[in-house]
């Protein structure tokens, strides 16, 4: 899967970086590994084999945690983030804040996913379950994408003392 694959490179370029860096990819890594879990379950052919698709106890674990990871990246890592730039003089630039506020955008739609599968009792009401759960998966890579473009800005403001 394309999302597992970009998740290790992302994981070999800046682990070991930053301790609040190794904490966001690992909260990370467990929502890709339970996505993956999900979307194998998905009939490849037809929507007959009602057994392959995940149930709804699955369902809930995977949505409690993206809301996990989403809260985590919303209000953990990104004021960890603000805290040590503080304690060390830098402020977030501009471009940090517009790439943050691009990952933003991607939250409502995840959390709209979750609002919904997170509650549903039975199988039958996985009708649309396939093309939602591609679609969370599209916008889950967007968000990765803006993530590792935040983390790049971040790791380059480390580097650089503040008023250098």
């Amino acid at each position: 899967m394309v999302m597992l694959k970009k998740f290790k490179q992302t994981q070999e370029q800046w682990g070991g970086a930053s301790d609040v860096i190794d904490h966001w990819l690992e909260k990370r890594q467990h929502v890709v590994v339970q996505y993956c879990k999900i979307a194998a379950l998905q009939p490849c052919a037809s929507k007959a084999v009602v057994s392959e698709l995940p149930s709804p106890q699955e369902l809930q674990y995977f949505c409690q945690d993206l809301v996990d990871y989403i809260s985590e990246g919303h209000f953990k890592v990104y004021d960890m983030v603000m805290n040590k730039w503080q304690s060390t003089g830098f402020k977030a630039t501009d471009e940090i804040n517009r790439a943050y506020a691009e990952i933003v955008l991607t939250t409502d739609p995840l959390l709209n996913f979750t609002d919904h599968y997170a509650a549903v009792d039975v199988e039958d009401e996985l009708d649309t379950f396939d093309q939602d759960l591609s679609k969370l998966g599209q916008i889950l890579e967007s968000r990765f994408e803006l993530e590792d473009h935040l983390i790049q800005l971040i790791i380059d403001s480390l580097s650089i003392p503040p008023g250098a």
